[in-house]
């Protein structure tokens, strides 16, 4: 599968996810943000980094966009689009996943490694793993704190739609292993139609054994539609 990796001013985990996806044996090509097509058949992944410096608030002026109408476009028609850390900022702010990320709980930027617990495998994303599996994913951010009225988490959890959850080296969704204050330990979450996915944990970072870990590379898989199993 082709993806069409998304460049904003500031981006900077663009270069990473191209590299993944490539390691992983598929096509990736980057857009840059002034630009307005994305074909049918691609996926679209929105990276991390702080575009536009985060002026406003993250993602506010991504938003804005020229590329961003096609991104929309792409996610009515059931095209995969993945948003991680400021990707899953942007989708927020855009109105393509509810709720807003806010800033860490303890007004720290925090980078580290953090465990976060497989939900459902009822989506792509997460196809290719177990529910309670737990992954060990890199983490770098600030404002990571997901945050949503009663209502929208409610439906979150009634629809299944809350895919990755913080959690200890255990397995347990306790505060402990909350980097960052997040509402329900939500670490991910996917739209009703579960074509977007936005999650602040950066799989593109650990998908080989060289840097460390392959745990994310089911996520990526996933969205491509390869397999079941790595």
């Amino acid at each position: 599968m082709r993806f069409a990796v998304v460049q904003f001013p500031g981006s900077n985990c663009d270069q990473d996810c191209v590299h993944a996806l490539q390691v992983l044996g598929q096509e990736a090509r980057l857009v840059w943000h002034e630009e307005t097509k994305i074909d049918p058949e691609e996926g679209v992944i929105l990276p991390g980094g702080f575009s536009y410096g985060d002026y406003l608030r993250c993602g506010a002026i991504a938003r804005f966009s020229p590329i961003m109408k096609s991104v929309k476009q792409a996610a009515e028609r059931g095209q995969v689009v993945v948003g991680i850390c400021n990707g899953f900022q942007i989708l927020c702010e855009a109105g393509l996943l509810p709720g807003a990320l806010t800033r860490n709980e303890g007004l720290h930027f925090r980078c580290e490694p953090a465990w976060i617990r497989v939900e459902t495998p009822a989506s792509r994303f997460t196809s290719h793993y177990g529910t309670g599996e737990m992954l060990k994913i890199p983490i770098a951010h600030g404002e990571g704190c997901y945050r949503a009225s009663p209502e929208i988490l409610q439906e979150l959890e009634a629809q299944q739609r809350v895919l990755f959850r913080y959690c200890n080296a255990e397995g347990q969704g306790v505060r402990e292993g909350n980097p960052n204050g997040s509402s329900h330990n939500i670490a991910g979450i996917c739209n009703d139609r579960r074509n977007v996915l936005g999650l602040m944990p950066h799989p593109e970072r650990c998908c080989e054994a060289e840097m460390g870990g392959v745990d994310g590379r089911g996520i990526l898989l996933g969205a491509a539609g390869v397999g079941r199993k790595i």
